[in-house]
């Protein structure tokens, strides 16, 4: 396994264990994280403190049991792709989602530069009505 591949292994068992100021150490001071269009948080957020206060922290207040499971990495130079399965809770509804996604992460370095997720929006968004 890759370095960057690793990394992104660990970044992913981080956020599953809560541990959010690890996942944030591994960003880059002006990381560019793109959440897709149609997802509940969607834009491209600049900096850590960006990523926490418009995804992470709304992940962990307003989802219950979220998650997110890479079950393939592949890597190549300063790239990592992550094909795996999101799922959760949504508070406000009580409804139940499992989507697909694939994260492509890259690195300048040894710190994620850029973050753009993709997944199927309609899934997530019918939890939401």
């Amino acid at each position: 396994m890759s370095h960057h591949a690793a990394t992104i292994e660990h970044l992913y068992a981080a956020f599953a264990r809560g541990d959010v100021p690890t996942v944030l150490g591994a960003l880059a001071p002006d990381i560019r994280w793109t959440e897709a269009e149609g997802f509940p948080y969607g834009g491209t957020y600049v900096g850590p403190d960006a990523v926490l206060q418009n995804v992470f922290m709304k992940l962990g207040t307003e989802w219950d049991g979220y998650a997110a499971v890479p079950h393939e990495l592949i890597a190549s130079g300063n790239t990592v792709v992550a094909l795996g399965e999101y799922s959760g809770t949504f508070k406000a509804t009580g409804k139940f989602f499992r989507a697909p996604f694939v994260h492509v992460w890259k690195f300048a370095g040894d710190r994620v530069q850029t973050f753009q997720q993709h997944t199927d929006t309609a899934v997530v968004q019918r939890a939401l009505r």
